[in-house]
C-alpha cells in the first residue's frame, strides 16, 4: 500500500519494536469500550488472503491475519508484527526475523519461523494467486510459484523455531512494505485458525462479526471486544444509522446530505488509480501503433469530466517522484493518420471494419458510459466498438480468461512506491493481465530495485511510467477517492492515510473529546 522508500533505514544491527505503538493513545478505560458497528457496501466476499483483491477484503483481513509486518494506522509505516525483531545483512540481501515467543494461533498452536515459511509456500504454490509475483524478490520464489523449481531451492530457511532467514536475490529495500499485505500473512490450512488481533464469529450475506482474539500476542493492547460489520448498499439507511448511533462507521455507501454531523465525513485522495487498459492478445490491438492511433482520438476531457481527481498518468504522483509526460491531447487529425499507417503496415485495407471489444460490469452505468465515448471517438477511424458484460461479483475474476481487449480497473497500491504500480505490467508478474511484455520496461524495474537512492530508484521508475504510456497500454482517467462517515470525537485509531487502510486493532472508543480532524482533506 504506500510509502516512501527512503523512509526504510538499512543496517546490520537488530531492530526491536515496542509491543504496540499505539498502547498509549489507546490507553481507554476498558469499561468504555463495546461492541463497534461498521457499515460497507455489499459484494461476494473472499476471504481467503492469498485470493482476495478488494480493499474491503483486506480491511477484514488485515484484523484476522498477521504477518511479519503490519502498518501503523497513522504514517502506514510498517510496524514489526508476528517478527518481534529483525536485522539486515551488510550486503542488505539477508533478512533474517526473530518471531515473538507469545505468537499463537487462536486455535493455540504456536506461531513459529515454519509456520511463515510454509504460508508462503501454500501462497505460492497457489495458482493465480494475484499477489504471489511480489515474493519474486526471495531467491527461488519465481521459479518455485512457476512450477520450474522445489521447495528446497526457495530462500527461505529456517534455524530453528523463532529464527526465519530471508534470502533475497537482489537487494530489496522495499521487503518490509510488501510484508504488510494480507497476502503474505501468517495463515494455516485450519479453518478457524487465525493469527490476528481478531477471529471471525459469524459470516453470512448481510454481516460479519469479529470478536477479540484471546490468543493473538498482543490482546492487551486490542480494545474493542467485538466488530459487526454489517453489509448495506442503501445510502439512506446508512445515514439513518450513523446519525441514531447504530453504526459506528459507515464506508462509502453514505448519503452525504444526510448525514447531521458534516465533521465526520471524510473525504481523501488514495494511492489509486481507476484506468482502462488494453489486453494484448488479439491483433491488431497487440500492435502498439493500432493502440497509439485509437488513443490520439479519445476525448480526454470528456472521458475524465466526472472524475473528482482527474489522472492524466498511470502512477499516483508521490512526493518527490517526477511523472510521466500524461495523456491529455486530443486530435482526430493525428489519429487518422496514425490508424493509416498502422492498417497499412498490418496489411489491412484502410475501408475494413475493425472491431474492438470491451469488457465491463453489467451494472456499471459509469463503464457504459466511457464505452459511449469510446465508441463516438473511435467510428472516424474504422473501428466498432463491441460490449461484453458479465455481474459485478464475476467481473474482475473473469479478465484472466475474457477474450475482450479493453477492461476497466481500479487499483489501489499495496506500499508507498511506484513500484506497486508498475508491478501490474512487468512480464512475469502474477498481476499482469495485459499480456504486455515490454524488455525495456522490465530492465528499469530492475534496476529500480537495485538502487536504494531514493532519486535515483524514483528516476528509473518514471522512465518505466513513460514506457507503458507510450506503448498506449493504459488510459488513466482518474485517482481514487475514497469516502467515510466516522466521528474522531467518539472513536480512536483511526486516521486518514493513502492506502484507506485503518487497523481493526487500534480502534477504539473514546471516555472523552480527544481529538478533531477536518472534514475534507
Amino acid at each position: 500500500m504506500i510509502k516512501k522508500i527512503s523512509s526504510i533505514i538499512f543496517f546490520a544491527a537488530i531492530v526491536f519494536c515496542p509491543v504496540s505503538v499505539f498502547a498509549q493513545e489507546s490507553a481507554e478505560p476498558s469499561e468504555v469500550q463495546r461492541d463497534f458497528v461498521i457499515s460497507m457496501s455489499k459484494h461476494e466476499w473472499n476471504l481467503d488472503p492469498h485470493y482476495a483483491t478488494y480493499t474491503s477484503e483486506a480491511q477484514l483481513l488485515d484484523s484476522l491475519y498477521e504477518g511479519l509486518f503490519s502498518y501503523d494506522p497513522k504514517t502506514l509505516e510498517p510496524v514489526p508484527a508476528l517478527a518481534e525483531s529483525f536485522k539486515i545483512s551488510r550486503d542488505k540481501k539477508r533478512w533474517t526475523f526473530t518471531i515473538r515467543e507469545n505468537a499463537f494461533f487462536s486455535d493455540g498452536e504456536q506461531i513459529t519461523a515454519y509456520s511463515v515459511k510454509n504460508a508462503w509456500v501454500r501462497l505460492l504454490k497457489t495458482p493465480q494467486a494475484p499477489y504471489a509475483s511480489l515474493l519474486d524478490c526471495i531467491r527461488g520464489a519465481q521459479d518455485l510459484r512457476s512450477g520450474k523449481g522445489s521447495e528446497e531451492d526457495f530462500g527461505v530457511t529456517v534455524r530453528d523455531n523463532r529464527t526465519l532467514v530471508v534470502h533475497l536475490s537482489a537487494p530489496t529495500a522495499h521487503l518490509s512494505r510488501i510484508l504488510c499485505h494480507h497476502a503474505f500473512s501468517v495463515c494455516t490450512e485450519k479453518e478457524n485458525a487465525f493469527s490476528g488481533a481478531f477471529v471471525l464469529q459469524e459470516k453470512t450475506p448481510d454481516r460479519m462479526v469479529l470478536v477479540k482474539n484471546e490468543k493473538y500476542w498482543d490482546k492487551q493492547n486490542v480494545k474493542l471486544p467485538k466488530i459487526i460489520v454489517n453489509f448495506s448498499d442503501n445510502i439512506v439507511d446508512n445515514a439513518w444509522d450513523f446519525n441514531t448511533g447504530k453504526t459506528d462507521w459507515v464506508v462509502g455507501m453514505v448519503d452525504t446530505g444526510a448525514v447531521i454531523n458534516k465533521t465526520s465525513i471524510r473525504i481523501s485522495a488514495v494511492f489509486g488509480t481507476e484506468y482502462l487498459f488494453f489486453n494484448c492478445k488479439n491483433k491488431p490491438w497487440d500492435n502498439a501503433d493500432f493502440r497509439n492511433a485509437l488513443i490520439a482520438a479519445v476525448p480526454w476531457s470528456e472521458l475524465r469530466k466526472d472524475a473528482l481527481v482527474k489522472a492524466s498518468t498511470f502512477v499516483y504522483p508521490l512526493a518527490g517522484y517526477v511523472s510521466a509526460e500524461g495523456l491529455t491531447e486530443t486530435s482526430l487529425e493525428d489519429a487518422l493518420d496514425m490508424m493509416e499507417d498502422a492498417r497499412k503496415s498490418a496489411g489491412i485495407p484502410k475501408d475494413e471494419k475493425i472491431t474492438i471489444t470491451v469488457g465491463i460490469s453489467n451494472s456499471s452505468e459509469r463503464q457504459k458510459n466511457q464505452c459511449e465515448i469510446l465508441k463516438e471517438a473511435w467510428k472516424p477511424l474504422g473501428v466498432e466498438l463491441k460490449i461484453q458484460t458479465t455481474s459485478d461479483d464475476r467481473y474482475l475474476d473473469s479478465i484472466s480468461g475474457w477474450n475482450a481487449d479493453i477492461f476497466s480497473y481500479s487499483w489501489i497500491g499495496d506500499f508507498a512506491d511506484p513500484l506497486a504500480f508498475l508491478e501490474l505490467f512487468r512480464d512475469g508478474s502474477s498481476l499482469n493481465q495485459t499480456k504486455w511484455k515490454n524488455e525495456k520496461f522490465n530492465g528499469l524495474l530492475e534496476q529500480a530495485k537495485l538502487t536504494t537512492e531514493t532519486e535515483e530508484h524514483y528516476k528509473l521508475l518514471s522512465k518505466a511510467e513513460q514506457v507503458l504510456l507510450d506503448d498506449g497500454v493504459v488510459m488513466p482517467i482518474s485517482h481514487s477517492v475514497s469516502l467515510h462517515a466516522i466521528n474522531l470525537q467518539n472513536v480512536g485509531g483511526w486516521y486518514v492515510n493513502a492506502l484507506d487502510i485503518h487497523p481493526y486493532k487500534y480502534l477504539h472508543i473514546k471516555s472523552s473529546v480527544t481529538e478533531t480532524a477536518p472534514n475534507i482533506i
